[in-house]
């Protein structure tokens, strides 16, 4: 089971649009070196809305090949297609992926049998631990618990990225859930509180930039020192709420350019931060040590 901090990694592109492999290759250094525990690529962080198909399986191909076993790579296999949801899956299979990262279906708005049926066909297509993702604001659907317990059976279905930020809700699901299955915050500004009812971690959009607090947070809030965690993840609480200001990853690939940590390419329909708040996530940066 990964715990800690997992990295929702952006994938870092050039000024006109194409995928930045070389400043890929660095942000994996970095985040070894940084003690970050797993990284999650190709995730909604990492613009797979708008990656081709054979982009996506690249980015997750690449990312497997400069980890070189020295860090778990979770690969987001997603989509509102089961089809392309196994073919992705299938392809980070046999990249040598650790494990994938399954975001609800977006836009169709399956119900909870359509959500059920989609997840056990993709499970049922490989033999890789298989990690749901909940974000209904992003979705427009939620995964409900009583859904998750059902999946919770499928032998290689083994945790939940919830970003609900429902904290409450997410302490009920933890509590009735296996020890085997791992619930991971996907909320920055909540998830230590979630790590309080048991979650195993924080698959972190802050952590793209301030990688060794937010694994200070998970360390400390894993080994059940609340107050020391508390302290740390307090200098980062500006900065959880400025890196959603806009929509996600518009803040923090604006923040990682400031930075030096990467290129200034995001990719249509988004586009960069507006000047009204880069002032707001100055400061946060600022607040936050960086």
């Amino acid at each position: 089971m990964i715990t800690g901090s997992i990295v929702a990694l952006v994938t870092p592109m050039l000024p006109d649009g194409q995928v930045d492999f070389e400043g890929l290759a660095g942000l994996v250094e970095y985040h070894i070196e940084a003690g970050t525990s797993a990284l999650g690529v190709a995730g909604t962080t990492g613009e797979s809305a708008t990656l081709t198909m054979s982009e996506h399986r690249e980015v997750i191909r690449f990312a497997v090949e400069c980890a070189a076993n020295r860090i778990p790579v979770i690969a987001g296999t997603g989509s509102n297609s089961t089809h392309e949801a196994i073919e992705l899956t299938v392809a980070a299979a046999e990249a040598g992926a650790n494990s994938v990262l399954l975001v609800t279906p977006y836009y169709n708005r399956p119900t909870q049998e359509g959500l059920y049926r989609h997840f056990c066909e993709v499970a049922a297509a490989v033999n890789i631990p298989i990690i749901l993702y909940n974000v209904p604001a992003r979705t427009g659907v939620d995964l409900s618990n009583d859904t998750v317990m059902r999946l919770s059976e499928i032998g290689n279905i083994s945790g939940l990225k919830d970003a609900t930020g429902d904290v409450d809700r997410g302490a009920s699901l933890i509590d009735r859930l296996p020890d085997t299955f791992a619930v991971y915050s996907g909320d920055d500004a909540t998830a230590l509180d979630l790590m309080r009812h048991g979650a195993k971690g924080n698959v972190s959009v802050t952590a793209n930039i301030a990688a060794e607090q937010v694994a200070e947070v998970c360390r400390l809030a894993l080994c059940g020192d609340f107050q020391s965690a508390e302290a740390v993840d307090t200098v980062l609480s500006a900065l959880n709420d400025a890196l959603f200001i806009e929509p996600n990853p518009i803040p923090v690939k604006w923040a990682m350019a400031e930075l030096g940590m990467a290129k200034e390419g995001i990719r249509l329909p988004l586009v960069p931060l507006s000047s009204d708040h880069q002032g707001l996530v100055r400061a946060a940066m600022q607040q936050a040590g960086l």
